[in-house]
């Protein structure tokens, strides 16, 4: 492979985040932590240390929404990712992956989209005094989130912030061509699916054409295979192997 690819915990959420990662090294040199649950790196970030592995970070999914109208709690997202870009620096993690948040209420939408700018510009003030990269994902096919298609690039671009590219997102809004043509992702998430659902199935199993994906790729790329069962890690390694 062009890229080291490595694995995210995401599959492993069933187990202590030491376990999870003893299963990972032995298949990767690069893991991507799901800190959320009992993976959070809030409460065991020590067992890091504990092995000789690159990592990413993955902000929480369930507790931050950045674009929220409601002030205090958009505040409160930036405060947490703030404290979690702490210990990715403390960990050597080189990405922490960010969702760019939803709005549940279409009648308050142009306020959310508001709230995400401010929160944006936050986390750019932010990445200035850290070590790691943000990088903001694109989402799926939830009409609730924000950034669904590549219309966010330039302002991501005009604030320093990376972009991580979720092939899966991508395929399920029919803009994978679009943001692999118009992005320069510093990241990407690595799993499958047949146009419909978000299967985070093995890669090679769905649709997606990861010959096309390989374009994205350099050498200060970081990529890893996010499934959503073990032995589907094994499964993406061989097939991008060979298609790589």
């Amino acid at each position: 492979m062009t890229v080291p690819v490595g694995a995210s915990t995401y599959c492993l959420m069933d187990r202590p985040l030491v376990e999870a990662l003893e299963a990972l090294a032995r298949a990767v040199p690069l893991v991507e932590i799901l800190s959320d649950s009992s993976h959070s790196l809030f409460s065991c970030a020590d067992v890091c240390t504990s092995f000789d592995l690159r990592y990413t970070v993955h902000a929480p999914t369930s507790d931050l929404n950045i674009a929220t109208p409601n002030e205090r709690m958009r505040e409160a997202s930036v405060q947490i990712i703030a404290d979690l870009a702490v210990i990715c620096d403390e960990i050597g993690a080189e990405r922490l992956v960010i969702h760019p948040g939803f709005c549940m209420e279409r009648g308050v939408w142009a306020a959310s989209e508001a709230a995400l700018l401010s929160s944006l510009s936050d986390l750019s003030r932010l990445q200035e005094g850290a070590a790691v990269t943000f990088a903001i994902e694109n989402m799926g096919s939830w009409s609730c989130c924000h950034f669904r298609d590549p219309g966010l690039l330039p302002v991501l671009d005009d604030l320093g912030l990376g972009f991580a590219l979720d092939v899966g997102h991508a395929c399920l809004t029919g803009t994978l061509d679009a943001f692999l043509r118009e992005g320069r992702p510093v990241h990407l998430h690595l799993h499958d699916n047949r146009g419909t659902m978000d299967e985070h199935a093995a890669c090679g199993s769905g649709c997606i054409d990861f010959s096309a994906v390989r374009s994205a790729l350099s050498p200060s790329t970081t990529a890893v295979i996010e499934v959503l069962k073990p032995a589907a890690v094994g499964e993406s390694l061989v097939y991008l192997d060979r298609m790589w």
